[in-house]
């Protein structure tokens, strides 16, 4: 199936998503639940309560700590400092994608973006008011200056939960990398991330507006996120219901590549199932690239894998990569993939009723995550097995 590349877009708004406005439903009482039960801290009199501190290194020491972090302070109005921002990482500090993410939260939060820089390695957040919708655009290439670029999906992935529970729609246009070698891309977000988030009652409709291959390489999203009731998931078990698909999105390459990945992917999947689907997309690009992504809805459950290709590397190396990922996943008995283990435990944090999903491996992402939530939210995480090996995560969230 080969897929034209979009034309350029006015303001995007979806009509799905128009038409659940009706089911839109207020955050001020489930927060201020939240709220109250995670305050552990002193206040500090009329000024309010007192920062949560949180040790940037810590785990990971990354920047899903950083933003999620920053999501949850958002969400339940406690100030956050941040001290030894990407503490864990070779390059410590704030990068221009932090400061992307900052922008997104502020502007949901109505506050001031703070006086930091790139480098900087504390940051003080204290949130204005609960997330509303917001009609906004963040490039990451503001905040660059030199510095290593930033993901636009990344940031739709970190905001969209904090926006899913705001008062009110939300439109993001948001200049990034959308398919690069080390981060999530818009083709895994679109079918594993979000089609799982979607199951839940978390609903964002992204839409491509324009490929950015690798770093330095900016790309265009629009996504509208609609705001909503969160439900529960029970994915102890991976179902029989197995869809598989894969996407080649490439752009600026000379005919033919493409298509032999496709060949070759069809080639590959088959042994998994006859339910497949390998579409080609041509997408709009002002720099040449192509990128592989395998993924499977097992209803329940949810898995992808990629690989993006690189000058000099044959199509089918790349494509041999992304499956190799994918095999990882699927030929184990786990409901979700590792990457995805750790993107579902914030909207299951803020869901009505406990979750439950496996996961192949234990990444410390995971466990990192799970520390961040509990410095807000003293809710029980339980997550069994050991760092690297297979695991079972559940959250008992009750019914609300």
């Amino acid at each position: 199936m080969l897929r034209a590349p979009p034309p350029s877009m006015a303001p995007f708004r979806s009509t799905r998503l128009r038409s659940l406005r009706s089911s839109s439903w207020s955050l001020r009482t489930e927060c201020g639940s939240l709220n109250s039960r995670s305050s552990r801290t002193e206040t500090n009199g009329s000024s309010g309560p007192a920062a949560v501190r949180i040790n940037g290194s810590y785990g990971e020491g990354g920047g899903a700590l950083f933003r999620t972090v920053l999501a949850l302070s958002a969400l339940t109005q406690r100030p956050v400092q941040i001290d030894r921002i990407r503490g864990g990482l070779r390059k410590p500090g704030l990068n221009a994608e932090d400061l992307a993410f900052l922008k997104l939260v502020c502007d949901c939060t109505l506050t001031e973006m703070p006086e930091v820089n790139l480098g900087d390695d504390t940051l003080l957040f204290a949130p204005r008011r609960l997330p509303k919708g917001t009609t906004t655009s963040v490039d990451v290439g503001t905040f660059e200056k030199g510095s290593p670029s930033g993901s636009a999906c990344v940031l739709l992935a970190g905001i969209a939960p904090v926006l899913g529970r705001a008062l009110g729609y939300s439109e993001l246009h948001l200049v990034g990398e959308t398919h690069g070698a080390n981060m999530i891309s818009f083709d895994a977000m679109e079918r594993s991330l979000f089609a799982a988030w979607r199951r839940m009652g978390l609903v964002s409709i992204p839409v491509l507006k324009r490929a950015g291959f690798g770093a330095g390489n900016h790309g265009e999203i629009l996504a509208d996120i609609e705001p909503g009731r969160i439900e529960g998931v029970h994915w102890a078990k991976r179902g029989s219901d197995i869809r598989l698909g894969a996407t080649v999105t490439y752009g600026e390459l000379e005919d033919g590549i493409a298509e032999r990945a496709q060949a070759r992917l069809e080639a590959q999947l088959q042994k998994y199932g006859e339910n497949v689907d390998v579409e080609i997309v041509q997408v709009a690009t002002r720099e040449p690239g192509i990128h592989v992504t395998v993924y499977a809805d097992c209803q329940p459950g949810f898995g992808s894998a990629q690989a993006a290709g690189r000058r000099g590397t044959r199509i089918e190396h790349v494509v041999d990569q992304a499956m190799a990922g994918f095999a990882e996943w699927y030929e184990s008995d786990a409901t979700v993939d590792m990457f995805l283990a750790d993107q579902l435990l914030l909207p299951a944090v803020l869901a009505v009723g406990d979750s439950t999903f496996t996961t192949p491996q234990i990444t410390r992402r995971l466990q990192t995550m799970a520390w961040a939530i509990k410095q807000f939210i003293p809710i029980p995480i339980t997550i069994r097995g050991t760092e690297g090996g297979p695991g079972t995560i559940t959250i008992q969230r009750g019914s609300g």
